[in-house]
């Protein structure tokens, strides 16, 4: 029986304070990645960034269709998802 592919869609808080929403099957690999310099684009100008929400779903498109949601929030909308949905609390 075939072992199932978790996939995370996450968001970063990026050095200029801005949010990128991304997704991913490993996600200590895709730290490092942005982190290094070998992320996506909009994140290499504007690194480091920390990992400030986090989602596991058991599927890639699942996973896109969050990300689509998310991608497609405004920047207040974007602030409240984190808020309410934080990677630590307290």
């Amino acid at each position: 029986m075939a072992k199932t592919q978790a996939w995370y869609v996450y968001l970063l808080r990026c050095d200029d304070k801005t949010l990128y929403t991304g997704i991913t099957t490993n996600i200590s690999r895709r730290m490092k990645q942005h982190n290094t310099g070998r992320g996506a684009k909009y994140t290499r100008a504007r690194s480091p960034v920390i990992l400030v929400s986090l989602y596991v779903l058991s599927n890639r498109s699942e996973a896109s269709q969050l990300e689509y949601k998310i991608k497609s929030m405004t920047k207040k909308e974007k602030e409240n998802w984190v808020k309410q949905y934080p990677l630590f609390q307290a």
